[in-house]
């Protein structure tokens, strides 16, 4: 096993967002910058449409069709761009595809690297696409902490890409900094969440101008103050905020009690963030919507709260300079 190290100096970029053209969201012009973070899925593990739900009305229309949450870190300073994923979702064929239209590079899973939170199905099944059935991928540096990693080696069908070195584990660390390039680091931090398999982390994305925090996964930010962590201070301490919104609101799905659902409901988040100013709500980029959440349909009012409210929704194609 092998840890990513180097040396770094930080220096001054631009910081923007835009939304590219993706199905059928609303979109400015493509931009490109120098460093950046790529929405490359904005749904729960199982996507939508989701398995066993054939009256969604995503089945029939593209457009409303959403891949499981994940990112792409591309920096464009070299010939060809370095390029890493933040999870290997079910969804990673078509998540590849949209990665190499805005950063194209000769093959499309030499990838510097994955970054995977934990063992949840939408986090790291798209790994078992670069064995020898299909990708054969080389050497993919696979960033994870030493219980996912003990999974993986344990465990088939991903132990067979770490014995046939499709892919290699790069153990991490928490809280401690992962030096990828000239200023670009990631530092995974641990965060409460159910561990079946592994730890469950967030990653704090460093570019040379401006920093991002990914949360896809929690199971509430109350359990986090009690460990000392507000989500306030992290919000606060990053530029954007990619945070957990699996579920809108209790009742969203019919003839369940929700009330114990491991994760913070996003009309919660929204009631607890209330009293911030207006320049930290607007950091936030609501994520990981599972498929019942109507933050997923274009015209709805829960959405049309959200962003009156001064809060974001990410998208497929949104990019973010680092």
């Amino acid at each position: 096993m092998r840890r990513a190290a180097a040396n770094a100096a930080y220096a001054g970029a631009a910081f923007l967002l835009a939304a590219c053209g993706d199905k059928g969201a609303t979109t400015e012009p493509k931009t490109q910058c120098d460093v950046s973070l790529l929405v490359l899925g904005v749904a729960q593990d199982g996507g939508k449409p989701q398995i066993g739900e054939p009256e969604d009305p995503a089945w029939a229309d593209e457009s409303l069709r959403r891949d499981a949450a994940s990112l792409a870190l591309i920096d464009r300073r070299g010939s060809p761009p370095k390029r890493w994923l933040f999870e290997a979702t079910p969804d990673i064929r078509d998540e590849l595809r949209r990665l190499d239209e805005a950063a194209p590079v000769e093959i499309s899973v030499a990838l510097d690297g994955i970054f995977l939170t934990h063992a949840h199905i939408g986090h790291y099944a798209g790994l078992m696409f670069f064995g020898h059935e299909s990708a054969g991928a080389d050497h993919v540096p696979v960033y994870v902490m030493p219980r996912m990693a003990h999974f993986l080696e344990t465990n088939g069908p991903w132990s067979q890409l770490v014995r046939f070195e499709n892919i290699y584990l790069a153990i991490m660390t928490a809280d401690e900094a992962e030096i990828l390039a000239e200023g670009i680091s990631v530092t995974p931090f641990v965060v409460p969440h159910r561990q079946e398999f592994s730890e469950v982390v967030g990653f704090r994305i460093k570019g040379p101008s401006k920093t991002a925090v990914f949360l896809p996964d929690i199971d509430s930010f109350e359990e986090w103050d009690a460990a000392g962590t507000k989500i306030e201070d992290v919000v606060a301490s990053a530029d954007i905020a990619f945070l957990d919104a699996t579920f809108y609101a209790d009742g969203e799905i019919p003839g369940r009690d929700m009330s114990g659902f491991p994760h913070p409901f996003v009309s919660k988040t929204m009631a607890r963030f209330a009293p911030l100013a207006e320049g930290e709500k607007a950091k936030v980029r609501f994520i990981h919507m599972n498929h019942t959440n109507p933050l997923l349909d274009p015209h709805s009012a829960e959405r049309r709260e959200v962003l009156k409210a001064g809060f974001g929704i990410a998208e497929e194609g949104e990019e973010v300079c680092l």
